[in-house]
């Protein structure tokens, strides 16, 4: 009697393990499936006998590349509407501050999703996210922010969980309450954190829908005195923070996020020296977002080189967003993090499996193939894994596995 479910050979693997090998490679490897879970991982010469009596299904990779499915670790997959008008007003010359004034920015993205029913954000956002699923991606955090309100950010979240359990995929579902001063708190942002603090984050988190917390600290948005204040709350309710932090000025969202021993510091065009070393003393992941960087024409890079040298876990994500990231497609950012932020093509990969599975938590169940973890796999039609970031607008997806099920991909 077979004793795996299913056996992956005829191919290399790159477990995206830290070692000696690059890439974590395994050259002729095989991985094998029981129960959901990673069962064996080794050369396929030294499976225990001959494949098709060691498993129920016996998939060939033609010679290509197993990897561990892709993470993408920040996005803002759900919300109505779209802001193409303004991207079309900003290149025929207006400023954003100019958009703002005419009710454009993230509150108009608000207004449309406040009027969205639940069935409209879900079908929306299930397009969105068959893209990602498409190109190999098995799990997705999906951020609210869109809602500002209790009941939109309600819908928001759980949208958020049906997606994940239509697709398959595994969804991480983080409150983003803290993204903007909504209209009805104009010139009140203090009074607006004591209702996120009060009513909304304490509503939601006993509904289930919170994985994590997060907040966006700018001289735009919220100062570092009010995000503590809402970090402190997350804490108290035992959820996890994560941060938009010094993507437009060093403002201290880097220190910030790792005072509160955050997941993961987002953006960090502008952090310093000192806000580098903290999060490496907290152990917290530096996610850089080359499609928001892109989008807004940015020339301040993120400090990669103080990121490398201090140890700093760096992951890569899509932004998802409708105004400064409308990104579909995580191995474009792996292609644009290699041509902007100099970034290699193994630190590209890392970035979207074992160090964006840090930058959600789920490290010890994700992000390398390793026995025990959750058999989140993708096999690729490529020679070498650096392929996955070298080409521009190609898919070379050839099977997705999530949670040991092939999922259906478009």
């Amino acid at each position: 009697m077979a004793q795996w479910d299913s056996l992956w050979i005829d191919g290399h693997v790159a477990t995206m393990t830290r070692g000696a090998a690059p890439y974590g490679a395994i050259r002729d490897g095989a991985v094998a499936i029981r129960g959901g879970h990673i069962a064996w991982v080794g050369r396929q010469s030294d499976l225990p006998d001959k494949p098709a009596r060691c498993a129920t299904a016996v998939h060939s990779l033609g010679g290509g590349w197993l990897t561990p499915g892709l993470i993408d670790c920040h996005t803002h997959l759900v919300f109505a509407g779209n802001r193409i008008a303004e991207f079309e007003a900003r290149r025929n010359g207006a400023s954003y501050e100019q958009i703002a004034r005419q009710g454009g920015g993230i509150l108009a993205t608000v207004a449309a999703t406040r009027a969205a029913g639940a069935a409209e954000l879900l079908a929306s956002a299930r397009v969105r996210l068959a893209s990602l699923l498409g190109e190999g991606v098995t799990t997705v955090e999906i951020k609210s922010g869109y809602g500002l309100d209790l009941d939109t950010e309600r819908r928001m979240l759980a949208t958020a969980r049906e997606l994940g359990r239509q697709s398959g995929a595994g969804v991480r579902t983080t409150y983003l309450g803290a993204h903007a001063v909504p209209a009805e708190f104009a010139g009140r942002p203090d009074d607006y954190v004591a209702f996120i603090c009060d009513k909304a984050l304490p509503a939601l988190a006993g509904e289930g829908l919170i994985d994590a917390v997060d907040a966006y600290c700018e001289e735009i948005a919220f100062d570092t005195a009010q995000v503590e204040r809402v970090f402190r709350r997350a804490r108290e309710l035992g959820l996890p923070v994560k941060l938009h932090a010094d993507q437009l000025a060093d403002c201290g969202g880097a220190a910030l996020a790792a005072r509160h021993a955050a997941l993961s510091a987002d953006h960090l065009e502008y952090a310093g020296a000192g806000g580098v070393q903290a999060l490496a003393a907290a152990g917290t992941v530096a996610v850089l977002l080359p499609g928001a960087f892109y989008t807004l024409g940015e020339v301040q890079l993120p400090p990669v080189a103080d990121l490398r040298r201090h140890g700093v876990p760096i992951a890569i994500a899509t932004d998802c967003n409708p105004g400064t990231s409308p990104a579909l497609s995580l191995l474009l950012m792996m292609n644009m993090a290699c041509h902007l932020f100099r970034l290699t093509p193994e630190e590209c990969l890392a970035g979207v499996t074992r160090c964006a599975a840090q930058a959600l938590g789920l490290d010890s169940d994700r992000g390398t193939i390793e026995a025990g973890k959750r058999a989140d796999l993708v096999a690729w039609d490529i020679s070498e894994p650096a392929e996955l970031s070298y080409w521009m607008g190609h898919n070379p997806v050839a099977g997705v596995v999530a949670g040991g099920q092939q999922i259906a991909i478009n």
